[in-house]
């Protein structure tokens, strides 16, 4: 299990060294864990986040994916409120596939360009 968690983050590290996020295009980052997913837009020339989402608080019964989705769409809505329409997508060293995929696919149907 170490060793998948430190395969992750060397391929994080490879992603990062090529993903910067700004004011005007910040990086939306994406982590998954077994329960949950976060995601957050990241300004890396000030070194602050923007805003954030995540599914912690959220109690309705469903799926994983759906979930996600959630939080795809509600960063994106947060991030339109502060005048936001762009922005790079940062994987986490994750696939692009199942709870990322669906972050992304919502964040995009919610008016975020990336």
């Amino acid at each position: 299990m170490l060793e998948k968690v430190a395969l992750r983050i060397k391929r994080h590290k490879r992603i990062r060294a090529r993903v910067s996020g700004t004011a005007t295009k910040p990086r939306l980052a994406v982590f998954r864990s077994n329960t949950s997913i976060y995601a957050q837009m990241i300004d890396d020339e000030a070194g602050r986040t923007l805003c954030a989402a995540s599914d912690i608080k959220d109690t309705a019964k469903c799926t994983k994916t759906e979930s996600a989705a959630k939080v795809g769409k509600e960063l994106a809505e947060k991030a339109l409120a502060l005048g936001i329409t762009e922005c790079v997508f940062d994987r986490g060293g994750f696939l692009f596939h199942g709870r990322v995929k669906a972050v992304a696919e919502a964040a995009r149907e919610a008016g975020l360009k990336f």
